[in-house]
């Protein structure tokens, strides 16, 4: 019986997530709890089932001009623009904090061409403390300026060539719901080596001033996450089990508008293996480990004994 288990009650929450043994399914989305010190200083890490990091470019960001956030109905938008430290600040400053923290660390990975993919990926596969590499293929292609994650070609494409350079680690790739169908980049992504899918990022979306008759996001549009796209990550999730992973054995990390233990049993349900916790933090950084709690209680009330239980499990 794992330590999680004992922790529970005799319920099992530890998950497999292609070689990232999780002792629960409940981790961070990236994006939204920083590198690990600052959450570090709300939230043991050590409680979660892994840790995601916010995205890495080879070279440093400064992102969109503000503003960059707004809050809507049921969630937030963002247009933070990929802001971020750099690799060499990444490796030189973070790093060496991650390998004291024994929770599975997955980094997030952008770039604007293959090649910032492959230079990300080739410096970070070898560094023991990162358990998986997630790469975030919403990113405009600089070279015809559509993202990677919308056509299944180019995403294909891309996971193949940064496959080799990812000899250790999990390799990852966060799915967008900007698309025809999900199913049809998915099998992209598995076609190119992925191990793990994240199912889903954020929608585009978009907020006005009235008054100002004028876009309230610098950007123009931005990200759309929280309990608004709950029902399309549900959808999605259950897309991409039934029609590519299941058959594939493929995990599948679901997203998008999770608050509580009812709506992460809700996406195992579905299909995914974990789960990732992203505008919650905002409100509530503790909210993993109250699902924890919540998802433990709902299995044993119902004579379940594991996590395992619940993946794929709807009617």
């Amino acid at each position: 019986m794992s330590p999680e288990a004992k922790r529970t009650g005799n319920v099992d929450l530890a998950v497999n997530l292609a070689g990232i043994r999780m002792s629960n399914p409940v981790m961070t989305a990236s994006g939204t709890s920083g590198y690990g010190p600052d959450f570090a200083e709300h939230v043991d890490l050590e409680k979660l089932g892994a840790f995601v990091t916010k995205a890495i470019s080879p070279e440093l960001r400064k992102g969109n001009p503000p503003p960059r956030t707004v809050e809507t109905a049921a969630g937030m938008l963002n247009a933070i623009g990929l802001a971020n430290l750099g690799l060499d600040r990444f490796v030189a400053e973070i790093v060496p904090f991650l390998q004291t923290v024994s929770t599975p660390i997955i980094v997030n990975v952008v770039g604007h061409s293959i090649e910032d993919y492959q230079t990300v990926c080739d410096r970070l596969d070898p560094i023991d403390c990162i358990s998986g590499l997630e790469l975030n293929v919403s990113c405009p292609n600089v070279a015809d300026g559509l993202e990677f994650g919308t056509d299944a070609e180019r995403l294909e494409n891309l996971v193949a060539s940064v496959r080799p350079l990812v000899k250790r680690a999990t390799l990852i790739v966060k799915l967008s719901p900007n698309v025809t169908d999900i199913v049809q980049t998915a099998q992209a992504a598995l076609r190119g080596g992925a191990d793990v899918l994240s199912v889903i990022n954020t929608l585009r979306g978009m907020a006005i001033n009235a008054d100002l008759r004028r876009p309230i996001l610098a950007n123009r549009c931005g990200g759309l996450s929280g309990p608004a796209i709950k029902p399309v990550a549900l959808y999605c999730v259950d897309r991409v089990y039934t029609q590519v992973a299941r058959d594939a054995q493929v995990p599948i990390i679901g997203m998008g508008g999770v608050y509580d233990w009812r709506d992460a049993a809700e996406f195992l349900l579905a299909g995914a293996t974990a789960i990732a916790v992203g505008t919650a933090l905002f409100v509530d950084p503790t909210i993993p480990m109250r699902i924890c709690e919540g998802l433990a209680t709902y299995l044993r009330e119902r004579g379940l004994t594991s996590t395992r239980d619940l993946i794929g499990q709807l009617g």
